[in-house]
């Protein structure tokens, strides 16, 4: 799914009108009544909902909403329009003169003091004051209005987007001088600063409102930002040869697992295999043989000449795809090794947990990563790769950046994990739950990227892919184990299951 900015989604509503011969008033009439219908499967006619509405067409689409539920039967609809400045846009005006035409609605145009309504936690209040409309921050007049909602403890559902919050970036703007939703009904397109951490108590539930925008339109119109589902991922997926052999899905090799840590390595291999990999090959540690031997019996064992941890990083066979660093550890050895690698291989690979923090200590090596490798950090390791950030908008500014740069994929991971070409364009995920939050899971993230990677796929495809499937196989081993329990070994089972139902269901 495309994520568009404000301009391009205006751009959009245009073309719909054209394409399908409407003007833009209906367009917000059918916007609304999808509203309507949302609210009204979630409240009573009994219940009083205060409509706070702006002068743009973000407020016309909250007029349209308090009519239609007045329409409906909601008596409790009380209704104030702003319109401090003077100037409606059309459609606005045209849903004033609308709401005005109905004998009994209780409705208030404010355009100098306001004394605000009382408000409690029974009430309703529904925000459409500015929506993505927005330019620049709020006028203190609002500002205190927005405290004021804040501070009421109603339910609040946001149109479009929260009063305050911009569908882009909010730089320097304070949190508290935003709208904060329970739900955010936003329209057809979810926004970017939805992804944002920092944006989720301002968010609340958000839910996408069909509203039938031009298609035409939206596939020609390119973007930057895609919300990656399973209209994306299934048509991708390769179907398997009924003559193939194992070497027809590729050969992975990881350089993983130390004393101690022999578990990620176990956890990586899992994962590869659960994902499709024909063969996966693990060089470790001697100490780490008869672990990862028995555990995973399926994956072959190439020891290091040195027992503890990993000293030699030489390929002695062809794979497909290379991945380094889970379990890894740090030593410095270890390290001369992974600098003679990125020295000689100059395919792209795959470098996670310890191979980053092997990164942090020598930060030269970022210099010789092969073009479009992947590295995984999780945000703690993003910092110490890249500095410190403040927030996770500025922390994806810094990965497209970085992934420029470098001309590497980052898979930034996170509740919404974020893969990012060398392009600058960025993949967020919609699968995974934060039962996921837990040790090995990004091991086994690692085996699922180089599963995809080993059976021939672009990096930036593997990586995106491997996110998706990750997350979908977290998703059903959450169904089965629930949230607070998830072991990293079953996210790496289910891998299996999340690709089976991805190929063969309609």
């Amino acid at each position: 799914m495309k994520i568009f900015n404000s301009e391009l989604i205006r751009e959009i509503d245009k073309a719909t009108c054209e394409a399908q011969g409407i003007s833009s008033l209906e367009l917000m009439e059918r916007a609304a009544s999808a509203l309507c219908c949302e609210i009204v499967a979630r409240f009573n006619p009994s219940q009083r909902i205060v409509v706070f509405a702006g002068p743009h067409n973000n407020g016309g689409d909250a007029l349209a909403v308090a009519r239609m539920l007045y329409e409906q039967g909601y008596r409790k609809v009380e209704v104030f329009l702003f319109n401090v400045f003077g100037k409606l846009s059309h459609d606005c005006d045209e849903e004033r003169k609308a709401l005005m035409s109905i004998e009994g609605i209780d409705f208030t145009e404010v355009t100098r003091d306001f004394q605000p309504p009382y408000l409690s936690e029974k009430d309703v209040v529904i925000d459409g004051l500015f929506g993505s409309g927005l330019k620049g921050q709020l006028q203190k007049g609002f500002l205190t209005l927005v405290g004021y909602i804040n501070d009421s403890n109603a339910y609040v559902i946001s149109i479009d987007v929260p009063t305050g919050l911009s569908g882009e970036y909010n730089d320097n703007i304070s949190r508290r001088d935003m709208v904060h939703a329970n739900l955010t009904l936003t329209l057809q397109f979810p926004r970017l600063s939805f992804f944002f951490e920092e944006n989720k108590e301002v968010l609340g539930q958000w839910k996408l409102i069909d509203i039938d925008l031009d298609e035409t339109k939206i596939k020609e119109t390119p973007v930057d930002f895609i919300l990656v589902d399973e209209r994306n991922v299934r048509p991708l997926l390769k179907k398997r040869d009924l003559f193939a052999g194992k070497r027809d899905f590729g050969s992975a090799l990881f350089f993983s697992g130390s004393y101690g840590m022999a578990g990620a390595a176990v956890l990586s291999a899992k994962g590869c295999l659960r994902s499709g990999a024909g063969l996966a090959t693990v060089h470790s540690a001697k100490a780490t043989m008869p672990i990862l031997q028995s555990a995973i019996p399926e994956a072959l064992f190439e020891p290091d000449r040195n027992e503890n941890y990993i000293t030699d990083m030489s390929l002695h066979h062809r794979h497909q795809v290379v991945a380094v660093g889970p379990g890894l550890g740090v030593n410095d050895k270890t390290i001369d090794a992974l600098e003679s690698l990125l020295m000689n291989y100059k395919q792209p690979m795959i470098l996670d947990a310890d191979a980053l923090n092997c990164i942090v200590k020598r930060p030269h090596l970022l210099s010789i990563l092969p073009s479009y490798s992947i590295i995984t950090p999780h945000v703690w390791e993003f910092d110490r790769l890249f500095g410190q950030h403040n927030n996770s908008e500025e922390r994806l500014r810094k990965a497209i950046e970085k992934a420029k740069y470098y001309n590497i994929v980052i898979v930034l991971k996170g509740h919404y994990t974020a893969t990012i070409k060398p392009t600058g364009r960025v993949y967020f995920n919609s699968t995974g739950n934060p039962g996921m939050a837990t040790a090995g899971s990004g091991d086994v993230l690692t085996g699922v990227i180089a599963a995809f990677m080993a059976q021939g796929y672009k990096p930036e495809q593997a990586a995106f892919l491997g996110v998706f499937v990750h997350g979908m196989a977290g998703d059903l081993a959450a169904e089965k184990w629930g949230q607070h329990g998830l072991l990293a070994s079953e996210i790496a089972d289910f891998c299996a299951i999340a690709l089976k139902n991805l190929t063969t269901r309609k």
